[in-house]
């Protein structure tokens, strides 16, 4: 063999060789049977589009009529282009649809509105210029241009300045007295109009209509943070899996103390997901502390030992909601029955948190408003926390008041400045620490989240129910 045919041989063999090289070091180090067979715990993705489309057709029905009325707002135009969507936009369309169709310009308008009519979904015009009817929800436009060829006998698209001559028509012929459009500086959902869509409403509108034009901000906002009692029910099923999956994986089932890593539960975590037909919105975290020991000591991927503390933070995504959960757990020392005092006490103090979280988001406060009376009462009760909740559902970050931010423990200015509304969702996020005696006093930090419901009443709940024990995981004899 020549020199030459010697080195493409060596670099074929490493080709062949190195994918079954990094596999063998990416050999699973958590417990045997940890990851099951696939299932389907919401059933087929057919079966949740068409309870989708139930939701989205109830929620343009009972919400946006009123919206509408309680700020003012006449007419809603929201523009967008493929792939330049509006933050709006998966609350106003339909499960199949993944994108704005070339360019879509949808528009609500208040008909009920000049004659002071209550208002009723009867009231809410909803057009479609470009796109589809979006399952019969929408008046889809078509283009008047003649196609010598058509595909499948379609009509022809609206495209280009025939949209924008068309919407100049609909507002004529309707006359709005206020134009709501997405524009805001302080809260992202509400800033889905892009410059270039805003520049070419505005020159085929001309003066006349423009004038008329008014920041939507809490319509967008509120829009998307209001749910639906049969997606209060769906979320609950989705956080008893949740608590079902963060318990297995906090548990002999999936860890063997001395040899499993944080990373290896953490793609325990994506795997489990993956397999039943779930997605997540953020990659999982896990995390230990110990006696003795700091974060740098630990490092970014410690083996679970006796003794840890574990926190995980994870989430799940189903029919385009989200659930956000921080869970602890407790690794028994051999002899142990229990979590020391100290821990549990450290974890009673986060409780107490929670409580006065539930106790003081109401609607009609503002993010800033919970945040000052959540930090007075913790420090009442000489707790050291952080408080930083936000609300939840069709983004994990959801549209709607910030509770604190972790940094922020004064106010959030603007994003805090929102207010809680009936039927919308939060993740109670927060963190008490506290110094145990059983680790020498060292501070242990006790994170928390638990997804909870504020209800149409203005009553809240938990989704599930809020974790006050550890879980507690066995050392093999």
């Amino acid at each position: 063999m020549t020199s030459t045919s010697a080195r493409r041989a060596a670099r074929a063999a490493l080709v062949l060789t190195f994918p079954l090289f990094v596999f063998a070091q990416e050999a699973p180090r958590v417990a045997p049977g940890a990851l099951p067979h696939a299932e389907r715990p919401f059933g087929t993705l057919r079966e949740q589009a068409a309870m989708q489309q139930q939701w989205l057709k109830k929620r343009l029905e009972t919400f946006l009529p009123a919206l509408m009325r309680t700020h003012g707002i006449d007419m809603w135009v929201v523009p967008m282009r493929e792939y330049n969507e509006d933050p709006v936009f998966s609350s106003i369309v339909a499960p199949e649809t993944f994108a704005a169709r070339r360019r879509t310009i949808y528009v609500f308008f208040d008909t009920c509105a000049a004659r002071g009519a209550a208002p009723s979904p009867a009231c809410v015009e909803r057009i479609a210029l470009g796109g589809t009817s979006q399952g019969g929800l929408f008046d889809a436009r078509t283009s008047a241009k003649t196609i010598a060829n058509p595909v499948n006998g379609r009509q022809a698209e609206l495209w280009g300045d025939e949209q924008w001559l068309l919407l100049k028509e609909v507002v004529e012929q309707r006359k709005p007295k206020v134009i709501g459009i997405d524009r805001s500086t302080v809260f992202a959902f509400s800033d889905g109009l892009s410059s270039g869509e805003l520049q070419g409403m505005s020159e085929a509108l001309g003066a006349t209509w423009t004038t008329k034009f008014r920041d939507a901000e809490r319509l967008p906002l509120e829009l998307i943070a209001s749910r639906l009692p049969e997606e209060e029910a769906f979320f609950e099923k989705m956080t008893a899996l949740v608590w079902q999956m963060t318990q297995t994986m906090f548990s002999e089932k999936a860890i063997v103390p001395g040899t499993t890593r944080t990373s290896d539960l953490v793609w325990w975590w994506r795997q489990r997901t993956n397999d039943q037909g779930l997605g997540t919105w953020f990659q999982p975290s896990v995390s230990v502390q110990r006696k003795g020991a700091t974060a740098k000591d630990l490092g970014d991927d410690p083996v679970v030992q006796p003794g840890d503390v574990l926190h995980c933070d994870v989430g799940i995504t189903v029919a385009r909601l989200n659930t956000d959960t921080q869970h602890l757990a407790y690794v028994l020392r051999p002899g142990e029955t229990d979590a020391p005092d100290g821990l549990k006490r450290a974890l009673t103090n986060a409780n107490a948190m929670q409580d006065i979280a539930m106790e003081e988001i109401r609607p009609g406060r503002t993010g800033n408003e919970i945040l000052a009376s959540v930090v007075a009462r913790m420090k009442a009760k000489g707790i050291t926390g952080t408080m930083y909740s936000h609300p939840i559902g069709l983004n994990g970050h959801g549209a709607g008041p910030l509770i604190g931010l972790w940094d922020y423990q004064d106010g959030v200015v603007g994003r805090g400045e929102a207010r809680v509304i009936p039927s919308m969702w939060f993740s109670v996020e927060l963190q008490a620490t506290t110094p145990v005696p059983e680790w020498g006093g060292q501070p242990v930090q006790m994170a928390q989240e638990e997804d909870m419901i504020v209800g149409a009443d203005g009553r809240n709940r938990w989704a599930r129910q809020r974790q006050d024990t550890l879980f507690l995981i066995r050392t093999a004899r």
